[in-house]
C-alpha cells in the first residue's frame, strides 16, 4: 500500500492564481492542464484544481475543511515553512509547536490559498501519533 497516491479535487477560481500559489509558492509541478482544471503534484500526491464559482462562504477557523501534508522529517517541514515565507505565501496560522512532551507533539502551520482553501503542514515528533495512539481521544483542538 505504500505506493498508493492520494487524490484530492478542490475548487479554484482561476488557473493563473493557482499556479502562482501552488507551483511558484509551494513548489508543485504541473501535470495536465485544461481551460477549467489543472493537475498538480504535491509531494507525490495528485491535486486536481477545478475552476468554479465561489459556492460557499469562507469557513471561520480551520475546521471542518483543510488538507495538507504530514512530513516524515522536521527538516522537510522546516524547508516548506522557509519556502512559504520566502515566497510570501499567506499564513492562516503561523508555525507553532503543539502539545510538547505528549505523544501527539507536532509542529504545524496553515496557509490559505487565493480561493480560501486552507492547507496544513505538519511534522509529528512521534510518528505513531499519525495513525496510532488510539487511546488518546483528542484530535486537533477538538476532543472525542
Amino acid at each position: 500500500m505504500a505506493d498508493m497516491i492520494f487524490h484530492l479535487a478542490f475548487p479554484i477560481e482561476n488557473i493563473p492564481d493557482t499556479k502562482t500559489f501552488y507551483v511558484d509558492g509551494l513548489g508543485c509541478t504541473v501535470g495536465r492542464e485544461a481551460t477549467n482544471s489543472i493537475i498538480l503534484n504535491l509531494y507525490g500526491h495528485q491535486l486536481v484544481a477545478h475552476v468554479s464559482e465561489p459556492s460557499s462562504p469562507v469557513q471561520a477557523g480551520i475546521y471542518p475543511r483543510h488538507f495538507g501534508i504530514v512530513f516524515p522529517t522536521l527538516a522537510d517541514w522546516q524547508a516548506l515553512l522557509d519556502r512559504s515565507t520566502l515566497h510570501q505565501l499567506k499564513f492562516y496560522q503561523a508555525a507553532k509547536h503543539r502539545f510538547p512532551g505528549a505523544i501527539t507533539e507536532h509542529r504545524t502551520f496553515f496557509l490559505v490559498d487565493p480561493f480560501a482553501n486552507l492547507l496544513e503542514f505538519k511534522y509529528y515528533t512521534h510518528s505513531e501519533a499519525i495513525f496510532g495512539a488510539t487511546d488518546i481521544t483528542q484530535i486537533g483542538d477538538l476532543t472525542g
